[in-house]
Formats: C-alpha cells, structure tokens, sequence
C-alpha cells in the first residue's frame, strides 16, 4: 500500500515541475520572485557605483596634487587645480553607491511582506535573506550557515533558479538615477557648508 501512495505522487510532482513558464510569466505568477529580480537588480546596480566609488578614490590617492607624492611636476600642478572636481565626483559616487544599496535593502525588508506562490519563489526569498549575509560582520554565526544549508537543499530538490543576465538598458537607467540624485545631495550639501562659511556682513 506504501509502495502505490509513492508511485500515485510521483507523476503528480513531475507534472508540476515540467511545464515551466519563462522568467516573465514566473515573476508575474509569484510575486516574490519579481521581488527577487529587483532586489538582484538594485544590488548590482550599487556594485557598478562602488566599482567606480573605488576607482575614484584610487585616483584621487594616486594623485594628490603633492609634488613629493605625486612624479611629475606639470601633472601636480594640474592635479591640485582640478582636486575640488575630482573630491566632489567621489562624493557624488559615495552618495550614488549609498542610494543603490538603500534601494536593495527595501527589497530585502518587503521579504515578510510578499508571500511566495512557488517553491522557486520560496527560493527567491531564500536567496535574499542569504544574499544578506555578505553585509553582516560574521555570516559564519547562526542562522546563517542554517539558512543557506535549508536553500541548498531546495535547490537540490527544485532545481536553482536561473542566472542573472542585467539588462543594460535598466543598469544604465538605475545607475543614472543614483547618481542623479546623489549630485543634487552633494550640491545641497556643499551650498548649505559655503552658507555657514561666509563671512557675516
């Protein structure tokens, strides 16, 4: 009787499993997986902004407008002159790459919010929470290394999700914004510091 319960179940969980819609009808079907697909998208658009927070400040380090520090006498001169453009484009980066992960982080608290309608959704959420141990000081501690032994378990049972691809044209655009955006702040930032610093008539 066992034997017959294992072989009635089985076709059942293969049909479930072998008509999979594309990643479009999926993310509309369970919401937590287009929440999953933004939060991947804000993520990597915050990685791009601090790939170029990074160069920025390896410049300006490598170029310090210092003739001790700096070879070349005609490049130090040009480089002290242009230090306060280069100093507010790392700020405008910093503030870019802020905004970015601020974006993410949303996608992460709305996870309680959002049910999962699939085991690939579950996935998704899963893939999040564990996607959050990069930015805490330990991932080693409980519940960590838990949570992504339960979500590799899923993934041997469902199979993985599919691999990110970014579309270029949402890259360029989020990243636009961020530091759209992050200009602005720094602009107000740098008015309200030159207003406190002008001399009282």
């Amino acid at each position: 009787m066992a034997d017959s319960d294992n072989t009635t179940t089985l076709p059942f969980v293969i049909d479930r499993q072998g008509d999979k819609p594309d990643g479009h009808e999926r993310q509309t079907i369970d919401p937590a997986l287009g929440l999953w697909s933004g939060w991947r998208q804000a993520r990597y658009a915050s990685l791009l902004l601090c790939r170029v927070q990074q160069r920025l400040e390896a410049r300006m380090m490598a170029n310090t407008g210092i003739p001790v520090l700096t070879p070349g006498e005609s490049l130090s001169w040009r480089m002290s002159v242009a230090a306060p453009d280069a100093s507010a484009e790392y700020a405008a980066a910093r503030e870019a790459e802020v905004f970015a992960m601020t974006e993410a982080l949303k996608f992460q608290d709305a996870i309680p919010s959002v049910a999962a309608l699939s085991l690939a959704g579950i996935i998704a959420k899963l893939e999040m929470i564990v996607g959050a141990d990069r930015d805490i000081g330990d991932p080693t501690d409980f519940p960590w290394p838990h949570i992504a032994s339960v979500l590799h378990d899923l993934k041997a049972f469902a199979g993985d999700l599919a691999a990110y691809r970014p579309d270029r044209t949402i890259t360029r655009a989020d990243v636009a914004r961020h530091w759209d955006e992050a200009i602005k702040l720094v602009t107000a930032l740098s008015s309200e510091e030159s207003e406190q610093h002008a001399p009282v008539l």
